[in-house]
């Protein structure tokens, strides 16, 4: 859009939902792009393809980028190719990029904004007061070294893993591209760092024939223990006269931990999904359980068939809980998990993988990738093809199919 720009309209023009510009009708060649975030900068463009960001309109006048641009167009004309100097870097703190700029802009992008700017925040509150230009590589490098020192908790013996604090890092890294894309940052300190961080899995993981057997006779033997303790403790007590506590019967869970593994084994949820599901959302007479838009990864509502396991594990469990509120109620299952899956010796094993786990069971019984898609509710089939190697059989049917 061309429009005579002045300074009413640098200052008051209101973000939208994604990115635009407003071409100057006085200056050719001089645009004013405004982001979600409401971050304005100057931008001049020379050739077809050719521009560069000159800075933001906090640090850059209207007149000042109107000459700038006079002299880039010029030089163009004459020489064919532009000397333009460098922007000067924007003098702003992390803290207050991530409050006034990125924050804005991502909660319009990302359904779980808040949860990664406050990685952000905790990951890296060291670095908050500082100015975006004097986190430079070196910085980056000091505090991937003191990350992997740190423990997860205080007076915990175990460390920050390296995988973790590759996530903390993506996370900033991607704030700093968009200061470098905003005209904020010169280049990414991010990656100019020289850090050897974890590689994404390559491989799908999921449980053995072997490893479920070890799980499933954890998880019994867990509850068994429980079981057998609260009948010790009521021995005790109908000695010495005492009110008795609940029985627990033989089979009955101890808590959430066997109820929440086996239905996750089952349905596939996100660990999220599962530990914001209500008892509304499970219909046991229609075999279904329902993932509200608000709770999924994808935004998107989806449902999901109950199958006989599932069903006998939200029967049995109902009568522990108030039947209505959360399936579980509970925030986190990290440190129980953590327990169970030493005790059955399983290693390289996140909750997150019983999901994989429940997705590599159905390709591997003939489950079509779409239909699995819808299960586990991916956006599209990328995400899903990476179980596709799981089934050689079915490719090889499909190939056979041209003779």
């Amino acid at each position: 859009m061309r429009i005579q720009l002045t300074k009413k309209i640098v200052t008051s023009t209101l973000p939208k939902d994604r990115p635009y510009e407003l071409r100057d009708a006085q200056v050719r060649g001089l645009l004013l792009r405004v982001q979600p975030s409401g971050h304005r900068a100057w931008i001049v463009t020379w050739a077809h393809g050719k521009r560069r960001t000159l800075g933001s309109v906090e640090h850059l006048s209207l007149d000042q980028a109107r000459d700038v641009a006079r002299k880039v167009v010029a030089e163009f004309v004459q020489t064919g190719l532009p000397s333009i100097a460098k922007p000067e870097p924007v003098k702003i703190t992390l803290r207050a990029f991530l409050d006034n700029h990125y924050a804005p802009w991502i909660k319009t992008e990302l359904k779980r904004a808040d949860d990664t700017l406050r990685r952000i925040e905790q990951a890296f509150a060291a670095l908050l007061p500082m100015t975006l230009t004097d986190i430079d590589a070196k910085v980056i490098e000091r505090w991937w070294l003191k990350r992997l020192s740190d423990t997860i908790q205080p007076g915990s013996k175990q460390t920050i893993s390296k995988a973790t604090a590759s996530r903390n890092l993506a996370t900033l890294r991607s704030a700093m591209s968009k200061a470098v894309k905003w005209g904020m940052l010169e280049t990414n300190p991010v990656t100019n760092a020289a850090l050897k961080v974890a590689k994404p899995r390559s491989v799908v993981r999921f449980l053995s024939t072997a490893e479920e057997h070890r799980l499933r006779s954890a998880l019994t033997a867990r509850d068994n223990a429980h079981a057998a303790a609260r009948k010790s403790a009521n021995q005790w007590r109908t000695a010495r006269k005492r009110a008795l506590l609940p029985e627990a019967p033989e089979g009955a869970f101890a808590d959430h931990l066997t109820p929440i593994v086996l239905l996750a084994m089952n349905t596939g949820l996100r660990k999220g999904e599962l530990l914001s599901l209500n008892w509304s959302d499970i219909n046991l007479q229609a075999r279904m359980l329902t993932v509200r838009a608000e709770h999924a990864k994808s935004g998107k509502q989806r449902h999901v068939p109950l199958n006989n396991e599932a069903m006998s594990v939200l029967q049995r469990w109902r009568p522990k809980t108030s039947g209505s509120g959360t399936v579980f109620g509970i925030s986190s299952v990290k440190s129980s998990w953590e327990k169970l899956i030493a005790v059955a010796k399983i290693n390289d094993f996140r909750f997150h993988d019983l999901r994989h786990h429940f997705a590599s069971r159905l390709v591997m019984t003939g489950v079509d990738l779409n239909t699995i898609r819808e299960l586990l509710g991916h956006a599209d089939l990328t995400m899903t093809l990476r179980y596709a190697h799981l089934a050689p059989q079915h490719l090889a049917a499909a190939v056979a199919k041209l003779c």
